[in-house]
């Protein structure tokens, strides 16, 4: 018995030491191949989270889907973020990140191969549940991974240096669609199947390496020892100057192992209800703009061609958003940029829904719009990961943020209801301020989250 508490105490002391060491570091101190190969995967993941509204209006009718069909393969892919979400975040909890975000990535690819040789609207549902399992646990993992790995003072940072990679994906996909759609019969499978292209990271995953701080989390000391020293000794390669001393004020007390118990009793239910209440709310309207925005235009009297036009302009808002985050994602509070951002998308919205038929001021708003959307959307990642403890970070973010697109599954059909009915001069206007007023509600509740910028997260989880 005595022995065994000595190596508690030992071992939570390397871990607090530890954790430490990598909070102190000014910089992200590990190999660059880190990033280039998780924003790769994420990439093409992202070009599957917008193909399926631009093929939509065609493989509908190319695979004779009733019009009580339309939504079935955007709310199939969103229930799959949510069983893979939960499925995978369990996985990445209990034997790693590294392969939490490869088992996920696999999904993505098996998915996005699936639904481009679709025949009808059975299969193409049953691929897009396959992908949304990839899609949705993958960005959960992903923005826990990338938040561990990081020191304190830029975990908000990288977090959205990655999402630059994700918004390069969402941004090429109206260009993809455009070259491909109009011009082929099969323009819109080629359009699915490039989200498969994520698959050939995982040939680089050997050379990745696993979170320290999960390995900490899980006792294993030497392998997380030598993650960190040698990421201290990059920071000295590279800054050419001493490493600031150690803090104690960043030890961490020593974590529980993974349970799904913990994260549905006071305090950590608490923060689930919350965020689970924002992600929700939020996807609502998100996801009825992702997948319908098109064809309410196109429904609106404007061609395919011409909606994709409008829509181009999102291409070079998305990255544009997330290199703002990557700039100031780490000086103010996280929850207030994100607010401040939702703002600017709702009124953004309900612009869209009044001046449609003024091109310039469609390209002007959809432009404002994404770039909103691309600032505040990897700042929302971070702060859901930083609201939960080492042991439960991937699972917490999924009961979170993977649940919550239940709310993306609901708004396409919400959406259909509100567009079929006239109660605001038009369905169309009607649909666009039922966006603005979801994301408005969501809005509401920041206020009410962790405040977590640069904070270490072993502070961050004593304070919960």
């Amino acid at each position: 018995m005595l022995t065994d508490a000595l190596q508690t105490n030992a071992h939570a002391a390397a871990e607090s030491e530890l954790n430490a060491r990598l909070d102190r570091l000014p910089l992200w101190p590990h190999s660059p191949l880190i990033i280039l190969v998780i924003g790769i995967g994420y990439l093409f993941t992202f070009v599957c989270i917008s193909n399926i509204g631009f093929g939509l209006p065609v493989f509908s009718k190319a695979l004779h889907f009733t019009p009580e069909q339309r939504a079935l393969p955007i709310t199939t892919g969103l229930l799959g973020y949510v069983f893979g979400s939960l499925l995978v975040s369990n996985l990445a909890d209990t034997i790693g990140r590294r392969p939490g975000i490869a088992t996920a990535i696999s999904l993505v690819t098996v998915g996005g191969i699936s639904t481009a040789f679709a025949s009808g609207v059975i299969s193409m549902s049953v691929g897009r549940f396959i992908t949304g399992m990839g899609i949705g646990s993958e960005i959960a993992v992903v923005a826990a991974y990338i938040g561990e790995m990081a020191p304190a003072s830029v975990r908000g940072r990288y977090t959205s240096v990655v999402h630059i990679f994700a918004m390069i994906g969402q941004s090429a996909v109206p260009f993809l669609a455009l070259a491909t759609i109009p011009n082929y019969t099969w323009g819109w499978r080629a359009l699915l199947v490039v989200g498969a292209l994520g698959g050939i990271t995982l040939a680089a995953f050997p050379w990745i390496p696993e979170s320290p701080r999960w390995l900490l989390n899980r006792n294993r000391i030497d392998e997380a020892r030598l993650i960190i020293e040698a990421a201290e000794a990059r920071v000295r390669k590279w800054s050419r100057q001493p490493l600031a001393p150690i803090s104690q004020a960043n030890s961490e007390p020593r974590s529980v192992r993974p349970s799904l118990s913990a994260l549905l009793r006071p305090p950590l239910i608490g923060q689930i209800t919350l965020l689970f209440s924002l992600w929700f709310i939020w996807y609502v309207g998100l996801y009825t703009w992702l997948g319908l925005g098109p064809t309410f235009f196109v429904d609106r009297g404007y061609s395919l061609t011409h909606t994709i036009t409008f829509l181009i302009a999102s291409s070079f808002g998305f990255p544009l958003g997330a290199i703002l985050a990557a700039t100031i994602g780490d000086m103010l509070e996280r929850n207030r940029m994100i607010l401040g951002g939702m703002v600017v998308s709702a009124a953004c919205y309900a612009a869209l829904g009044t001046l449609y038929s003024h091109p310039l001021l469609v390209y002007t708003f959809v432009f404002i719009l994404s770039t909103s959307l691309g600032f505040y959307l990897p700042l929302m990642y971070a702060l859901g990961a930083e609201s939960f403890p080492t042991s439960t970070r991937v699972t917490g973010l999924s009961l979170s943020a993977g649940l919550g697109h239940l709310g993306g599954a609901v708004g396409p059909l919400l959406a259909g209801f509100v567009y079929s009915h006239d109660w605001i001069g038009s369905g169309f206007l009607t649909v666009f301020l039922f966006m603005a007023f979801t994301t408005l509600l969501g809005a509401m509740l920041l206020p009410f989250t962790t405040k977590a910028t640069r904070t270490p997260l072993a502070a961050i989880t004593r304070r919960a």
